[in-house]
Formats: C-alpha cells, structure tokens, sequence
C-alpha cells in the first residue's frame, strides 16, 4: 500500500469542518414519517376494547388482548405466552436480570445475588447496551467468538456444561448488532438441547430486527422456544421484542415472550411494579398495522429508505479498501448484512481506536473503540460498528470516504 497523498487528503478534509455522527443506530426522519398515522389514528370513541377494558384506565396489566395476538404472531409464540410492555426492549431486559439477581428465576435455587459469582456469555462484537447491564448488576461477562452461523458453539457447550455459575447469555439472533450475522437452524438447536450444569439457565433471545430485512430474500432464524419445548428446556428463552425501529423509536411497543410458567412468574413479580403500560399506545398500534402482513408491508417501506445507505457503505469500502493488503494481509474486511441496522468493520490488529480517534478528528463520529466487546475493551482492537440508518446518503458516503482514508492511515502508522 503505498503513502501518496494520504496525509495532504487527510488535512484537506479537515478544513471542511464536517460534523457527521453514525454512532448509533437510530431511524432516520423519513422512516419516522412513514408511522406519521399514529399520532391520530386513535379516538375517544375506540377507548373500549375487547373485554370491556377502557384504555384509558388502569387494568390488563400485561396488555390488551388485540395487541397481544398482534405482537404473539411477531414473536412466534402463543397469546399466553407474551406480555406487552411498555415503550422500551432494554427495560424489559434490564429488569429481568435485575429480577434474576434479586429473586431467581423460575428453577433458581436461591436468588443469584446470594451466589458467590454470576457469569454470562457474551457473544463478540456484540450490542454494547447488553453489556453495560451486566456490568452495572455486576455480572461477570465471558466473550464468545462470533462464527458465520453464530456464536461459536463449541465454546458455550463447553463452558455451560462445567460451570453452574454461568447463569445465561445474550442473543441477537437475527441480523446481529452488529456483524448482520443470523443464526443458523443447527445453532438454534444447539442452543435448545445442551447441556447446563446451571439448572436455571437463560438465554435473552433479543430478536430486535426480526422484521428488519434489506432485501427480497430475508434471513430465515429457526423458534428457539419451539426448539427448546421439543429439547425438555421450555423455560430456557427469554424472547425480547419491539416496534422502537418499525413505528416510533420513542413511542414504541415493547414486548416480552416465553413459556407460560416463566411468562406467569414475570407477570406475578410486575403486578407489584406497575398496574400497567401504556394501552392507548399498544392499541394505536393494532390500529395502524392491523395484522402481521401490516408490518411487514410497513418494512418494505423502511427498507427502501435503508437499503440505498448500505448499499453506498458497501460500495464505498470496496471502492477504497478493496484487495488493499499490507504486511501480506487485507487493511480492513467487513460485513455485508442482509438485514438489521449496522456494517461491522474490522481493521488490522491494534488499529481501530486509532481509525476512530482520526476520523473523529476531521467530524466524522464512529461508534466509540471497545463499543462491541464487554467492558468496553476489544482485546485485538480491530472491530468498528458503522450504523448508517440516520445521515443521508451524501453524508454516508463522505463518511466512510473519510473512514477508509483513516484506515489506511492508520495501518501505515
């Protein structure tokens, strides 16, 4: 790879003074704009529902019939078999494992906080929300390395198998934030029938971009409740689901599937937190997609905005970082998701926080080094998450120019 007129193109795009933030993965306005019915597609006339239930009263404290058959069907599983919460995912899991931690789980033996350790495997890179929950209850994370089908299964068999302190593990199974990665049926599957030492082991089956495709031809993700009813393990999942990237990311619907006994202990522990979420919100939901074929309709549309912005960050990085080798290796290598809402970028070893550091020099923000990897520490320092939902086009493309100069400026240094 040759210097050339790196550094003179690097100081050229300083002058500009760019200011271009692709740190996280929020819905840009046009896809806000495509839910603009929400806000009046409900009255005072509708405030009476199935079962004589008032939506603007207390009561169905885990949520009102229509939106559960609705959001049932979204996360594949039975009407008795989901809670609808309120606006946010991360609630729901923030509190399930600060549930588990005070009380157990169902099975639990004791309440995980009187344990000398609790630990929890971490897929890598992985969503960096997830762990700063376990940081912050202080659970002990483990890394699991990331395969093309998904975690690396060896490595969770093994380590579930031996050690009863390894309570539960995260999952973003579909598109994963942020390789894009969909595990595949034999994985699923795997992770339904091993073996834990850990009799009340969990996974948090976080499937936020279940519907999120960016092409005609989605990944398929195999039901892991499914999977694990037939394993003997039905109280294995904790499914996580919500609209916050289909309708409105502030006024979203959250949702929380499983089996009718964990399903039944959650809804038993709620009932002394809260009378219940938002119902005239799930119920303009129901209002506005109707039927699962709503939202899928719905996400054909979001897809359309997105697809054009990955497609520019694909073509940008072969355009620039395409067969570039340095020391007898590819500069960078990245993914190419079919869904979701993030590229993940991988540099050579030792470079990333170095490419962050200098784009962020000249405007350009990048998810912070160690985002991706437990306690914000990637060990090889070589993984970036690029999230391109939000910028337009023009500003993606300037964005990742920018970030590939960087990358080869920093595999020079």
């Amino acid at each position: 790879m040759s210097q050339s007129n790196l550094p003179s193109r690097y100081e050229a795009i300083r002058t500009q003074k760019l200011n271009i933030d692709m740190t996280r993965g929020k819905p840009c306005n046009a896809q806000l704009d495509l839910a603009a019915d929400l806000m009046t597609c409900v009255t005072n006339a509708d405030a009476m529902v199935a079962d004589g239930i008032d939506i603007r009263n207390y009561g169905a404290m885990d949520g009102i019939a229509e939106a559960k058959t609705l959001f049932a069907e979204y996360l594949e599983v039975a009407t008795d078999e989901i809670i609808i919460g309120s606006n946010s995912s991360l609630s729901l899991m923030y509190d399930t494992l600060l549930r588990a931690m005070l009380f157990g789980v169902v099975d639990s033996p004791v309440a995980w906080c009187k344990l000398p350790e609790v630990k929890f495997l971490c897929p890598v890179p992985g969503y960096d929300r997830h762990f700063s929950i376990c940081e912050h209850l202080g659970i002990k994370m483990i890394p699991i390395a990331m395969n093309a089908d998904g975690p690396d299964m060896d490595q969770i068999e093994r380590l579930v198998a031996e050690d009863d302190s390894i309570k539960g593990m995260w999952s973003v199974p579909k598109y994963s934030n942020p390789s894009g990665i969909t595990y595949s049926p034999e994985v699923v599957a795997r992770l339904a029938k091993m073996r834990c030492k850990a009799n009340d082991f969990r996974i948090i089956w976080d499937n936020a971009y279940t519907v999120h495709h960016l092409s005609d031809t989605p990944d398929y993700l195999a039901n892991l409740l499914a999977d694990c009813k037939a394993a003997g393990n039905p109280e294995r999942p904790i499914i996580i689901g919500s609209t916050a990237k289909v309708s409105l990311a502030g006024s979203s619907v959250a949702m929380i599937g499983g089996s009718k006994r964990n399903i039944d202990a959650i809804k038993k522990q709620m009932g002394v937190q809260t009378i219940g979420a938002d119902k005239v919100n799930q119920l303009r939901h129901v209002r506005f997609f109707k039927n699962m074929a709503g939202i899928e309709a719905h996400m054909r549309k979001h897809a359309a905005i997105l697809q054009p912005k990955f497609a520019v960050v694909q073509a940008v990085l072969a355009q620039e970082l395409g067969g570039v080798m340095a020391n007898g290796q590819a500069i960078a290598t990245w993914s190419n998701p079919n869904g979701g809402y993030f590229v993940s970028l991988n540099t050579q070893p030792g470079k990333a926080k170095r490419v962050i550091e200098m784009a962020a020099a000249v405007g350009v923000k990048l998810t912070p080094a160690g985002s991706t990897s437990p306690y914000k520490v990637d060990p090889a320092d070589t993984n970036i998450r690029l999230a391109p939902s939000f910028p337009s086009i023009p500003h993606i493309r300037t964005a990742m120019e920018v970030t590939a100069l960087c990358v080869k400026l920093a595999t020079l240094e």
